[in-house]
């Protein structure tokens, strides 16, 4: 029997054929694995918010502090308009100031000696008070300007009052 030469082109078709079917083969066993066995799943991880406060500053404080027990707004709209005493209806100083109105008052308390505040201002009744509750009708003044001691307390209490009033 004669032996059959066995040439490269040969050789190479029938490795070609065995590598061919082996793939097949591997292929159908990963397909075969990958129905029997589920996929593994990986650790998912879960993160929450910690639930955050809002700060207050310190600019807010300071508006609530200012309209606590007032019960007013802090924007304050002049309502009032200004009261004007005839001449009649002055206060006469004793050092020669006549007084008008709460402006001229507030003045003259600024420049005013403390002798001649505690002559219209000391004993029982104070002048000051008397006459702006009832010539100038504004009660909550006067009752301000009948706690002051001094002049510059006095006048304190009038530019307090003054920012009511339109002028």
């Amino acid at each position: 029997m004669p032996k059959k030469k066995v040439t490269a082109t040969t050789a190479k078709k029938s490795t070609s054929t065995k590598a061919a079917a082996k793939p097949t083969t591997k292929r159908s066993r990963k397909t075969t694995k990958s129905s029997s066995q589920p996929a593994a799943k990986k650790p998912t991880r879960t993160t929450t918010k910690k639930p955050t406060t809002k700060k207050t500053t310190a600019k807010t404080k300071k508006t609530t502090k200012s309209t606590r027990g007032t019960g007013k707004t802090s924007a304050k709209k002049p309502v009032k308009d200004l009261v004007y005493a005839s001449d009649h209806e002055s206060f006469w100083v004793t050092n020669g100031d006549i007084l008008n109105s709460l402006l001229a008052l507030e003045a003259a308390l600024g420049q005013m000696e403390r002798d001649v505040y505690q002559f219209h201002a000391a004993g029982e009744q104070n002048d000051f008070s008397v006459w702006v509750e009832s010539v100038l009708f504004d009660s909550d003044c006067a009752a301000a300007l009948s706690k002051a001691k001094t002049p510059k307390s006095a006048r304190t209490a009038v530019v307090k009052h003054l920012k009511f009033y339109s002028y």
